[in-house]
Parts: C-alpha cells; sequence; structure tokens
C-alpha cells in the first residue's frame, strides 16, 4: 500500500479555526485525551500509543500547524500560537474539560494550554521536554543549532508522505521551529507554578531534559509525580509504548495496575 493510500485510510477529520484547517483523528469512548505531537511529528508517531488509550480513554490526535496532514500557515510558528490552535480546537469540538498528553515539543503546547485555560485541563502527561533551556542536557543546544542534519530520515519521509504543502515544504518548517527552539521554551518555575492540572512527568533515562530538571518539574507543579524510564531516549512513546501507556492510565485514572 503506498503512503497516500495509508493516509487515505485512517479514517481522520479537518476543522477550521482561525486561519488553520487542523487535522484530528478520534479513537475510543469515554473521558476526552488530547495527544500532542512532538515537533516535526505527525500522528503517526503515536500509532503504538493511541489504541492502548483509548481502551480507558476518548484521544483526539490532531497535527498542529505545519505538521503533518495540517498546512502551514504564513509567519512564524510559536508555541504560543499552537497553544491557541489547541484550545480553539477543543472549544469547537465542544469539550469543556479534558487530559492532555504532550511528546517533547508537544509537552510545551500543553503547558501553554494549561496556563491560558486553566479549566480546560484535568491532569497532564509531560513527555521528555524541558520547560527552559537550564533543563537540557549537556550538549543539547548545540545539537539543536544543527538539527536538520541530526533529524532521522523517517520525519521528512513522513511530512513528504502526507503534507498539503508538499515534501519541499518540510525545510520550511524545520526553519520556522529552529528559530523558536533557539530561545524557547522559557518558563519560569514560578510561572509552573501556578499550574492547576496535576502533571505526571516522564523521561527516559538518556533523554534531552536533566532528571534534576524532571524533578523541579514535579515538585513544583503541585499534585505531580516523575517517572524516570530506563533505558530509553527521546523517543521514549515510540520505544515502549506499552510502559508509557501503563504509566499514563495509572495516573489519569488514578488507578494502579498492580
Amino acid at each position: 500500500m503506498s503512503a497516500p493510500d495509508t493516509v487515505q485510510a485512517r479514517g481522520g477529520a479537518y476543522l477550521q479555526t482561525g486561519d488553520v484547517r487542523t487535522y484530528y483523528e478520534v479513537r475510543g469512548a469515554g473521558e476526552p485525551l488530547v495527544l500532542l505531537h512532538g515537533g516535526l511529528c505527525t500522528v503517526e508517531t503515536f500509532d503504538g500509543l493511541t489504541p492502548l488509550l483509548a481502551e480507558r480513554f476518548r484521544v483526539i490526535v490532531p497535527e498542529r500547524r505545519g505538521h503533518g496532514r495540517t498546512a502551514d500557515v504564513p509567519g512564524p510558528l510559536s508555541y504560543r500560537t499552537m497553544g491557541a490552535d489547541t484550545v480553539a480546537l477543543l472549544d469547537a469540538l465542544g469539550i469543556s474539560g479534558a487530559h492532555l498528553l504532550g511528546f517533547s515539543d508537544g509537552a510545551v503546547v500543553a503547558v501553554h494550554v494549561a496556563l491560558a485555560r486553566p479549566e480546560l485541563v484535568r491532569r497532564m502527561v509531560l513527555i521528555g521536554q524541558p520547560m527552559n533551556h537550564e533543563g537540557l542536557q549537556q550538549g543539547a543546544e548545540e545539537m539543536l543549532e544543527n538539527i536538520s542534519e541530526m533529524l532521522p530520515p523517517m520525519l521528512a519521509q513522513l511530512y513528504g508522505a502526507v503534507s498539503p504543502d508538499g515534501a519541499e515544504h518540510f525545510a520550511v518548517v524545520i526553519d520556522k521551529l529552529a528559530a523558536e527552539w533557539r530561545t524557547e521554551p522559557s518558563f519560569t518555575l514560578a510561572e509552573l507554578a501556578t499550574i492547576t492540572a496535576p502533571s505526571l512527568v516522564m523521561m527516559g533515562d538518556s533523554d534531552l531534559v536533566t532528571v534534576q530538571h524532571a524533578d523541579d518539574l514535579r515538585r513544583t507543579i503541585p499534585g505531580s509525580q516523575l517517572a524516570v524510564v530506563p533505558g530509553a531516549t527521546h523517543g521514549l512513546p515510540m520505544e515502549k509504548p506499552d510502559l508509557v501507556a501503563r504509566l499514563a492510565l495509572e495516573f489519569l485514572t488514578g488507578e494502579s495496575g498492580g
């Protein structure tokens, strides 16, 4: 099956909010749980995780502007704007409260949603993302400076297969995100302390974020927990989806799997 055929078979939908026409998919039933993918990712990167979470939740997986099947929009890409897009999508879908699971850039977007509209966010799972540059592992900033040379080829292939902007636009999106990554995120602990949604801070033991920073987040956001997964990198949700799903479900439901 070719990539375009696979795209058509996914069964997602589009919703226009403001200047962005967002592609999203829905699986399962129950309380809403919104999955927010990483930078330069598509919904496919959550394919190992989504069906496991959909056993307990109505899982909504949008693709942000300039990502996957959601076309880019003129102007810069910013976490704040993508957070506002997420709020607009939830409002348009009539969702008054949801859990958020954000991976990498998606975790920053989740925090922007939680700060802008706290009543919308019940609980959060924040995976593999420092909330300021002080939380990056040594050498991570240098990696971000050369991100176009270090990206897994899979990301460009996925983008090229599904983007309405065409494969050649991937370089434009990389440049837009790289400009944002040079200074953002830049949350202070004082800002994060105002979050009202208890959060599970999750990371691989070989992630981009330091354990100290992740624990600072755990201590700063009231009612939060920390999970450091052994033998995992920044690709934790793709590397160990079963474990990520179990930890997320236990936290979001308050039920232990035993």
